[in-house]
């Protein structure tokens, strides 16, 4: 088999391959074998057609079946004889098949060359304080505060501020009305329309009153902005928030908390646990940057279409999980795909560098480290670490687990050379 690579750029490769006639032919004869088996031709007694017959008669789906089995493993072979590996199904144009002939085609691929990732050292980092203040603290001790509040009916008097309301309500815009029946309207919420809270400031439980409210041509909301709505409410029952008082029974009603103190050492404990994350994440993605940095070549563009697909289908998945269908949620797909090709294209040759750097350095992942991995998932998940590891098989998930683990390794292996400069929390 005759070979030839031809550089089209630094990552981007044509492979020109020339298939010997002898096996072309040896190919050609299996399969018409096998039509042969199975064809039935008018004259001839099942299997017993003449070859020449059985090749003129399907020479297309045979020359076709050729192409199928002989290419793949010509590439194949071709690629790990010259010890090039290539990161997406290779492109394959330009075919020419017969029989009496050699197969020729090409075969185009991207690849991604060995290259100095410079030196590690110079790579600088800044660990951000995880020091939680007071007020964050107090600002947390509130959302508690909030979430755990009642609701009480109120009787005897009209709606008043910090109220909350449901009514039957009725919107008519451009002479279009919209009904809904059981709206709860909490007075004072940032989201309620301009003026709407003064409307039903005094009105009590059974009381209906219709109103206008005139948008403000600024009004965050483009499609109301500038324009003059009508409402109807019918106001069916009044309910007052009551936040419960900041002490000891409140901390033991949360659970495993005998004082307020506790509770608020809890909070300040956690609140750490988050800012140690989020510093290590921003030290992680100011890593990765520099890194994507150091890459002397243009990105396959085959790789950073496979990580904006992944990165749509990550958020088509959180949209389904909130019950969003994504194909109804309104959005511009090809639009929200080329806003991630920035983002796509630095992760991407982040990733590079780091796997070069596994490479260089011997990184090896061991079956050992995967069987924890996965055991750890399981423990996540509450399935069985046979169960885990039995469905990665099935699809072909462990090399993404060690793939994973690999990348790990190079990120401790760079953060462990990296000049550090911050709080040490």
């Amino acid at each position: 088999m005759k070979t030839e690579i031809v550089d089209v750029n630094d990552t981007r490769k044509n492979l020109r391959v020339e298939i010997p006639q002898d096996v072309v032919d040896a190919e050609i004869d299996r399969i018409t074998r096998d039509y042969s088996r199975k064809a039935r031709i008018p004259g001839f007694r099942p299997g017993k057609a003449p070859s020449r017959v059985i090749k003129q008669r399907f020479k297309d789906q045979i020359l076709h079946d050729v192409v199928h089995d002989l290419i793949p493993r010509a590439v194949d072979d071709a690629l790990r004889e010259r010890g090039v590996e290539a990161v997406d199904t290779p492109d394959i144009r330009d075919v020419t098949v017969d029989e009496g002939r050699p197969l020729t085609f090409t075969a185009s691929f991207d690849t991604v060359p060995s290259f100095d990732p410079g030196d590690f050292t110079t790579i600088t980092l800044t660990r951000t304080s995880s020091t939680v203040d007071e007020e964050a603290v107090e600002v947390a001790m509130q959302r508690l505060r909030e979430r755990a509040a009642r609701y009480d009916a109120v009787e005897g008097r009209g709606v008043d501020h910090g109220d909350t309301v449901t009514v039957d309500l009725t919107r008519i815009a451009d002479g279009k009305p919209d009904t809904h029946e059981n709206v709860s309207v909490e007075l004072g919420a940032k989201a309620n329309p301009p003026g709407f809270d003064e409307q039903l400031l005094g009105l009590e439980a059974g009381a209906t009153k219709s109103f206008d409210i005139q948008y403000p041509a600024d009004y965050t909301i483009a499609e109301l902005a500038g324009t003059s709505v009508s409402y109807t409410v019918a106001v069916k029952s009044l309910k007052r928030r009551i936040l419960p008082e900041l002490d000891d029974e409140f901390a033991k009603d949360l659970g495993e908390f005998e004082t307020l103190a506790a509770l608020r050492a809890r909070v300040r404990e956690d609140l750490e646990h988050e800012a140690r994350h989020a510093a290590e994440r921003d030290m992680r993605a100011d890593l990765m940057k520099q890194l994507a940095a150091r890459v002397p070549f243009e990105v396959p563009p085959s790789l950073i279409d496979r990580e904006i697909d992944r990165r749509l289908e990550e958020f088509a998945h959180r949209l389904m999980e909130q019950n969003i269908d994504p194909r109804q949620a309104g959005i511009d797909w090809n639009a929200f795909r080329e806003s991630q090709r920035d983002v796509a294209r630095e992760a991407v040759a982040g990733a590079i560098v780091l796997e070069e750097v596994a490479r260089r350095e011997t990184l090896e992942v061991t079956e050992e480290e995967i069987e924890r991995e996965v055991s750890r998932y399981a423990e996540r998940t509450g399935r069985t670490p046979a169960a885990v590891r039995a469905r990665l098989v099935s699809e072909g998930g462990l090399s993404r687990v060690s793939a994973g683990l690999r990348r790990e390794k190079s990120i401790d292996f760079l953060m462990a050379r990296a000049t550090l400069s911050g709080e040490e929390t």
